[in-house]
């Protein structure tokens, strides 16, 4: 099997999450020296029973939102395997469905925080990391929903554009420096944040919002969790070397129409 990412040093964030697991178990097996951040302890200990432990691997407790927590992340990272190679930001949140009228500020103010907030810190930190080296590659796992309006989901929907917008200007910023910046967004993957959803709409049958929502995707199906990982895997390695600023969907068509 052909290493795609041997020897590079890679930072994973929501790596107890469905896309995160599966991104840095594929990741491990293609050869990356992993850091693997997450917020929930127990998640974590339960990602090190499943991956192993070694010294390729470190599991990092961490808060999105926290500066000091992320850079002391990045830091150790670049310090342990000695480069910063590539970081997938994936940890996020949903929030809750309801008009953007019903929000609180303070419901509002946490997604945005989680899902922007979160990944400016990241870049902010692994940029200058990258740069140095004149090489690096940060995904930014954001969503369909970044290039679409979405009724129920305000402040998930503005989180996502506002990613996106992060992504392309760091890409014009930092063009020549080596370090490439493009945006991952998945469309419907079958996992806990779709069900978490689905559940929202309607409690009693929430395999029929399911069912409904297959409707609108010319593929007349959900995505997984693999197929993003995969996909990740191409942006992080060097099979992808003139990708830069782009926004590369993977939803099945959903946004085509």
């Amino acid at each position: 099997m052909r290493m795609r990412l041997k020897e590079k040093s890679v930072v994973i964030t929501g790596a107890t999450g469905s896309i995160g697991k599966e991104t840095a178990k594929l990741f491990k097996s293609n050869g990356a020296k992993l850091a693997l951040l997450g917020r929930d302890k127990d998640k974590l200990d339960e990602l090190q029973t499943e991956l192993g432990t070694d010294q390729n691997t470190l599991y990092i407790e961490y808060e999105a939102r926290n500066e000091k927590l992320v850079a002391e992340a990045i830091n150790l990272t670049a310090k342990s395997f000695g480069s910063l190679d590539a970081v997938v930001a994936c940890a996020g949140t949903e929030g809750v469905i309801q008009s953007l009228t019903d929000y609180t500020v303070e419901d509002f103010s946490y997604t945005l925080e989680v899902n922007v907030t979160g990944v400016w810190l990241l870049m902010k930190h692994a940029t200058p990391v990258m740069t140095s080296q004149k090489s690096g590659s940060f995904i930014a796992i954001s969503s369909g929903a970044g290039v679409i309006g979405t009724s129920g989901l305000c402040p998930y929907t503005a989180s996502k554009h506002a990613v996106n917008g992060m992504i392309k200007t760091a890409c014009i910023e930092f063009g020549s420096s080596g370090v490439r910046f493009n945006v991952l967004a998945p469309g419907p993957i079958a996992n806990r944040m779709m069900d978490s959803l689905h559940q929202q709409v309607n409690p009693e049958n929430p395999a029929a919002v399911e069912d409904f929502v297959k409707t609108m995707i010319p593929m007349n199906r959900y995505g997984t969790d693999g197929e993003i990982a995969q996909f990740a895997l191409f942006l992080a390695s060097d099979e992808s070397t003139f990708c830069n600023g782009g926004v590369f969907l993977a939803d099945g068509g959903l946004t085509a129409g």
